[in-house]
């Protein structure tokens, strides 16, 4: 019963973090996404992250787009500063508002149609501009909200819920992340949170463009056998009676696994997803080296999953700028507005 707030009210056993907030905190409104969703196993790992990281919840800035991703941020992180956008339009605001404020710590939450289709031209420039953030797309490959057409992310020659095969190659977000620039670039997979929440806290802290690709499986829509991304339920009925939508509720997926080794986790459909992580001899300060690694990992059919990029002296926008060190919404008219003498000389420099 979605319906139902969440009670305010906190057992006094809550253990509470450095910040003095209980994990409770730091959650938001009660999930209304199908059970069994990977995207509600990538907010509880928001959660635990912004938890032990001590970060007051208010000195945060949520930003989405529109999809089914894009709502989850609604399930987590209720007392921060929340900002739903456009379709695709996510970076654009984002760069906006940290430049009017660099002192929030800045999350996106976007999916791969958000990402990868109509918001791929911003999400290649605010990765190139180096905007301090932890972008997260929630990857499933399909469009959930409007009934499970492939999205740019999914695999060449999977199969649709119609019987449809994809045709397309598929968009690979940590490839192009890493070509564009960003300066920490992560991959995982929604069931192993022993894997994400670190990443996700490591890329919190990092001190620029931070991409985080997760593979989130669907559970409604996605019936591609052998799919890298998601499984697969298909409902009786569905197409005859499409003014009638059940989704019978599922098990959370989940995983664990040692470094360096490779593990299969069956779909609820059947399917197998083949994930590999990234051992203790990588290195992921080498770009190229990274990318050759990623590729790789396609055309073994695995996922490769880890810390796959990191620059350990990143540069973020306000840097490339050369911004003051306040926020720039702090600024009052007497730093903004230099004076006559001072436009009288910028002037005449452009004559």
């Amino acid at each position: 019963m979605t319906y139902i707030a969440k009670p305010r009210l906190h057992h006094p056993s809550l253990v509470k973090n450095k910040a003095g907030y209980t994990r409770r905190d730091y959650e938001g409104a009660v999930s209304t996404l199908c059970a069994g969703c990977g995207h509600d196993s990538i907010s509880a790992a928001i959660i635990q992250a912004s938890y032990e990281l001590d970060v007051l919840p208010h000195q945060i800035a949520k930003l989405s787009g529109i999809g089914c991703s894009s709502k989850a941020p609604t399930y987590f992180l209720g007392a921060s500063h929340g900002f739903n956008t456009v379709h695709g339009r996510m970076p654009s605001v984002m760069t906006g508002a940290n430049l009017a404020n660099k002192n929030l710590v800045y999350m996106g939450v976007s999916g791969d149609g958000d990402s990868a289709s109509i918001g791929l031209g911003q999400f290649a420039h605010i990765m190139r501009r180096g905007v301090n953030m932890t972008y997260i797309v929630m990857n499933n490959g399909v469009y959930g909200l409007t009934k499970g057409q492939f999205s740019a992310t999914a695999d060449k020659g999977s199969i649709s819920k119609k019987g449809v095969a994809n045709s397309d190659e598929s968009i690979d977000l940590v490839s192009l992340a890493i070509l564009m620039g960003a300066t920490f670039v992560g991959r995982s997979f929604s069931g192993d949170k022993h894997q994400l929440v670190p990443l996700i806290k490591a890329a919190m802290d990092h001190k620029g463009a931070a991409f985080l690709d997760v593979i989130s499986p669907c559970v409604a829509f996605n019936n591609h056998p052998g799919s890298t991304k998601s499984y697969d339920y298909v409902r009786e009925h569905n197409e005859a009676l499409n003014r009638i939508d059940f989704i019978e509720s599922r098990d959370e997926i989940t995983t664990s696994y040692d470094p360096g080794s490779v593990t299969t986790v069956q779909q609820h459909d059947g399917s197998l997803l083949r994930l590999r992580k990234l051992g203790e001899e990588y290195d992921p300060s080498d770009k190229v080296a990274a990318m050759k690694r990623v590729q790789e990992g396609m055309q073994e059919g695995e996922v490769v999953t880890g810390l796959l990029y990191v620059n350990a002296s990143p540069k973020d926008l306000h840097h490339h700028l050369n911004t003051v060190d306040v926020p720039l919404n702090t600024l009052g008219d007497a730093e903004l507005c230099p004076g006559g003498a001072a436009l009288d000389r910028i002037n005449a420099s452009l004559r």
